[in-house]
């Protein structure tokens, strides 16, 4: 079984993986974008998003969609994170993972961007990439995170 963060821990991942060999999923299987268009029962499922696609064909089924993985092909491609950002946008709460070739670096931006689950290519920094999330304590922009920039959240002091 696979090991991921979710949620601030590192736990195992209770999903099936993607086959992308098969036509028809099992229960609690993680479906590529083309299994998940021909399944007719929506409800809880799991869909992989590969770079290059988009989450627009997700947007009508949100409420219904337990987990969206959005795997990175290589750490430079940053599609990804605008995909995190438009699926929280239009109001996604379930499970939103990172899946693939990230870097640890990333994880707090990843996290900005409304991911708050992390499967890495190589699960033995697991630990370090958990700590690293820890790394910022503020963050001047706004973000799906925390809408409001740091001088919106700050308290005037009087003079």
């Amino acid at each position: 079984m696979s090991r991921l963060i979710k949620q601030g821990l590192v736990t195992d991942d209770t999903w099936l993986p993607l086959n992308p060999d098969i036509a028809i999923p099992a229960p609690r299987q993680i479906c590529n974008l083309e299994q998940w268009l021909q399944i007719a029962d929506k409800n809880g499922s799991a869909v992989q998003l590969e770079s290059g696609q988009e989450p627009a064909p997700l947007f009508d089924f949100l409420e219904q969609i337990q987990l969206v993985v959005i795997h990175f092909p290589v750490f430079t491609d940053g599609r990804g994170f605008s995909y995190a950002r438009d699926l929280r946008e239009h109001g996604y709460c379930g499970e939103l993972r990172a899946g693939g070739h990230f870097i640890r670096d990333q994880l707090t931006y990843l996290r900005r961007c409304g991911f708050d689950a992390f499967q890495l290519a190589d699960e033995s920094g697991l630990e370090d990439a958990l700590a690293s999330l820890g790394d910022f304590s503020e963050h001047y922009q706004a973000a799906i995170d925390q809408p409001l920039p740091l001088f919106r959240r700050r308290t005037r002091t009087t003079r």
